[in-house]
């Protein structure tokens, strides 16, 4: 198992994490630190657990909008796909009538042709 020492508001923190996952955890850390150093600048020193609560409720605010934009981006991948669907269906219809269409001019030519070799 491994093991990162993270830096948030200027603290160092020892964290354990599964191999290989050190600089994922880093980069959160880093993300979370952002969110505190902008806090701390915007709303002072209020204390460590307050400037993590707060840090933790716009990452949360975050991954809300997130997870909204992914429904959303499944509704539309679901929307395209009964789209493609229909599409299809219409574009095997249209074949399917074009097909009975060069058949019966087929048959007309076909049948022009005898009534000329019989004449």
């Amino acid at each position: 198992m491994g093991q990162v020492t993270v830096q948030i508001n200027d603290r160092a923190y020892t964290v354990a994490c599964g191999d290989g996952e050190e600089a994922h955890l880093k980069d959160l850390a880093a993300h979370i630190n952002l969110h505190v150093t902008d806090l701390s600048r915007e709303v002072g020193q209020v204390g460590e657990t307050r400037l993590l609560l707060m840090a933790s409720l716009l990452v949360a605010d975050e991954l809300s909008d997130a997870l909204a934009k992914v429904k959303m981006l499944e509704a539309d991948i679901e929307q395209l796909t009964q789209t493609r669907i229909a599409a299809l269906e219409r574009s095997r219809e249209a074949e399917d009538l074009l097909g009975d269409v060069l058949d019966s001019a087929a048959r007309r030519i076909e049948d022009i042709a005898r009534r000329i070799e019989a004449a």
